[in-house]
């Protein structure tokens, strides 16, 4: 038979390390309550501000954005976020309608979304796509009309129009109603980063930052 002898005081510690697991546990549910509480009720807040009745409801900003191409741009995104279209706000849901004009300027360069995937609808037209992934693996895949992509939550991508002569039209759904874009050229070279610095980091020499400082500023 095998004797243990057990210490009193490493019962206790034991005892009280447990509780505090459960005491933590039970603080963090309590938070996550009082979170969506506050949430919910700054909805109800929102939408008793404004008396809602189905225009609240209805945003009719993409009417233009899905007939042609970008009118003066190479590219342009139309938004229906929560700032747009305020009866978003708390739905984890908004929608972009992205215009390209006719190859090679008809371009959404490299950029990520931090709180939300993309999903991308082609309308009109053709669109290659890129999606780089954490292991700097490239996808690339041509849609066309009624073809769809997803680009994971944070992860860089790009849109390029795929025809040289016609305008493109695609529809992107995201999982937030406010899923944030950050353009790469502009938040690398558009930030004030010292040109040296870049310089140093993309082994290339300072004139050369300049203008792409220049480019992006």
């Amino acid at each position: 038979m095998l004797l243990m002898s057990i210490d009193v005081d490493d019962v206790h510690l034991c005892v009280m390390a447990s509780k505090n697991f459960i005491d933590y546990w039970e603080k963090v549910r309590i938070a996550i309550l009082k979170k969506k509480e506050e949430e919910e009720e700054e909805e109800e807040s929102h939408l008793g501000k404004n008396t809602p009745d189905g225009n609240f409801f209805t945003f009719t900003g993409l009417r233009d954005a899905i007939n042609g191409g970008p009118k003066g741009v190479p590219f342009k995104a139309t938004k229906a976020s929560q700032v747009e279209f305020p009866a978003l706000t708390g739905q984890s849901v908004s929608l972009a309608v992205l215009q390209y004009e006719p190859r090679p300027t008809g371009i959404n360069p490299p950029h990520i979304h931090p709180r939300s995937a993309e999903l991308l609808l082609v309308i009109q037209g053709a669109v290659i796509v890129g999606l780089v992934d954490s292991t700097n693996k490239l996808y690339t895949q041509t849609l066309y009309a009624g073809d769809a992509f997803i680009f994971p939550k944070g992860l860089v991508h790009f849109q390029v129009n795929g025809d040289s002569k016609y305008p493109a039209i695609a529809v992107s759904a995201f999982g937030s109603a406010s899923p944030g874009t950050i353009s790469l050229p502009k938040n690398i070279f558009g930030s004030g980063i010292y040109n040296w610095v870049l310089a140093q980091s993309f082994k290339t020499d300072v004139d050369t930052i300049n203008k792409l400082v220049s480019a992006n500023s």
